[in-house]
């Protein structure tokens, strides 16, 4: 592949949440290859450089970025027997159709889930019970730094809620990895990605702007959970209560700052209701950290990547 480099292109329609301004250098990328060359260009005109996937769980600064941006696109997957094996750029709900035409799952719970499956390894993605670290994975990754090329079993990615060894340490990009999925029935598997699809529907998650869930569940005091647990009629999971439970009871659901607004339907959505800009979603995240803390003692982290 020759390089495409281009200057000056608009973030915010490549984005879920689809704010942030434009990228000095800009190229996209498919293959193992592709990602070497743009990577070495970077280093060969000592421009730093983000990697941009499917878009969700990131916010791009109003100014945009004076880095290389290497957009990962599309990429090829094949399944053979019980194993699927994907591009980091694939869609996560294409291939979770395509698994299922082919008899295999286990994973439908993750349907509907924005973004590509390099991007839900990284950040261990999970819906309704279940995370990509419940599946046997191997993951094929290159260390941008030395050029290596390393394939991690499942054991080597570190996964924990919502963090995996490439979060942890970014030198490290997804290029290529598989997936061992169960045998299913196709019927059975259709009807649970549709109804998984329907549930977030329902709970208005889906064909928003926004990045997804905006805070991770944090890990809370036992007087905490036991409030939540008597609220919701729900156990407490790994010691952690949802952050949307947390912001309603701080009183913060429904609060705007400018367009960026903390969702009436789930308030750790803070969605794009207009023309938010990085700035207003930045300013309620604080609003909202604050009003947590000051009612429950409580520091929310944020899940969606705050680029600079």
């Amino acid at each position: 592949m020759t390089l495409d480099i281009r200057h000056n292109v608009p973030l915010a329609p490549l984005t879920t949440f689809n704010i942030g301004g434009p990228a000095r250098y800009f190229t996209y990328v498919r293959t193992e290859n592709d990602m070497r060359e743009a990577v070495l260009w970077a280093k060969q005109k000592s421009i730093d450089f983000v990697i941009l996937s499917g878009g969700s769980n990131v916010l791009i600064p109003d100014e945009g970025l004076n880095k290389l941006v290497i957009h990962v696109i599309k990429g090829d997957f094949s399944i053979r027997e019980q194993s699927l094996t994907a591009d980091a750029g694939c869609n996560l709900l294409k291939l979770i159709r395509a698994a299922s035409e082919n008899n295999l799952g286990g994973w439908e719970k993750l349907a509907g889930i924005p973004g590509t499956i390099g991007g839900a390894i990284r950040g261990n993605a999970g819906a309704f019970g279940t995370e990509i670290k419940d599946l046997p994975v191997k993951v094929r990754a290159l260390n941008y730094k030395t050029s290596e090329i390393k394939e991690f079993q499942n054991a080597d990615c570190g996964f924990a809620y919502r963090r995996s060894f490439f979060k942890d340490n970014p030198e490290w990009i997804i290029t290529n990895l598989a997936v061992r999925l169960l045998k299913v029935a196709e019927v059975e598997s259709i009807r649970l990605i549709e109804y998984t699809i329907a549930e977030r529907e329902q709970r208005h998650l889906q064909n928003i702007q926004a990045a997804g869930s905006y805070f991770m569940n944090p890990i809370v005091p036992p007087v905490i959970q036991e409030l939540f647990e008597n609220d919701k009629g729900l156990k407490s999971k790994e010691n952690r209560v949802p952050a949307g439970w947390l912001i309603e009871r701080a009183g913060m659901k429904g609060v705007k700052v400018g367009d960026a607004i903390s969702s009436i339907q789930h308030p750790n959505y803070l969605v794009n209701d207009g023309n938010a800009t990085a700035k207003d979603v930045k300013q309620l995240a604080q609003s909202i950290k604050d009003a947590v803390h000051a009612k429950f003692g409580v520091n929310l982290c944020e899940e969606a990547v705050i680029l600079s």
